[in-house]
C-alpha cells in the first residue's frame, strides 16, 4: 500500500493514477441497470396491489365473504387478462433473486415471465378497451360506455395499462442490459484464464 509521502517512480509525480482507477464499463453498467431494475420491480410491486385491490370484490365472492364497504363499490367483475397480470408478481421475485447473485439464467426467467403474464395481457387490454377509450377521447361523451365511480371505465384502464407499459418495457431493457454486462463479464473472464 502506497503511503502519501512514500517514494515516487522516476519520472511521474504520482498523479497519472487516474487511468488506473476506472471502472470497467460492464460493472458500471450493472450497478446502474440493477438500481434502475430494483425502482422498476417496486412499481411493478405497488401495480399488483393497486391490481389485488380492484380483484378484491371478486376474490370475497368467490371465497363467499361479504363485506359491505367493498359490495357499496359496485366493481365491475374482472377479466381473464387481469388474473394473468397477477400471475406476473413471482416472476419479480426471480428478478430480484437474480439481481442479488448475478444469475443470468434467473434473470431470463424474469424476462419470460414479464414478457407472458405482464406485456402481453396489457398489450391485450389495451386493445380489447381501444374503443370505448377511443369513442370518449374523440367526442368527450361517456353515452353507452361502461362507467365506475362516474368515469368512463376504459380510460382508467388506459392510465392503469400505459403506466404497466412503461415499468415492464423499462424492466425488459434493464434486464437485458443486465444480461448483455454479465455476459460480458464471463467472456473477459474466460479469456484470461485461456
Amino acid at each position: 500500500m502506497a503511503t502519501r509521502g512514500g517514494p515516487v517512480a522516476s519520472g511521474t509525480d504520482g498523479s497519472d493514477y487516474g487511468h488506473r482507477e476506472r471502472v470497467a464499463n460492464q460493472y458500471r453498467i450493472s450497478a446502474q441497470s440493477k438500481s434502475r431494475l430494483k425502482a422498476c420491480l417496486f412499481f411493478h410491486i405497488l401495480l399488483f396491489f393497486l391490481m389485488l385491490a380492484k380483484l378484491s370484490a371478486d376474490i370475497f365472492d368467490r371465497l363467499d365473504i361479504f363485506i359491505l364497504e367493498i359490495e357499496e363499490l359496485e366493481i365491475p367483475k374482472p377479466l381473464v387478462w387481469e388474473y394473468a397480470w397477477c400471475c406476473s408478481l413471482p416472476f419479480v421475485f426471480y428478478g430480484l433473486s437474480s439481481l442479488r447473485r448475478n444469475v443470468i439464467r434467473s434473470m431470463s426467467v424474469f424476462v419470460m415471465g414479464d414478457v407472458v403474464f405482464a406485456l402481453l395481457p396489457v398489450f391485450f387490454s389495451l386493445a380489447y378497451y381501444l374503443g370505448d377509450f377511443w369513442q370518449y377521447v374523440s367526442s368527450r361523451s361517456s353515452d353507452g360506455l361502461m362507467l365506475w365511480q362516474g368515469y368512463p371505465y376504459a380510460l382508467l384502464w388506459y392510465g392503469f395499462s400505459l403506466v404497466a407499459l412503461q415499468i415492464h418495457l423499462f424492466s425488459l431493457f434493464f434486464a437485458h442490459t443486465l444480461i448483455s454486462a454479465w455476459r460480458a463479464r464471463g467472456g473477459a473472464t474466460t479469456k484470461k484464464i485461456n
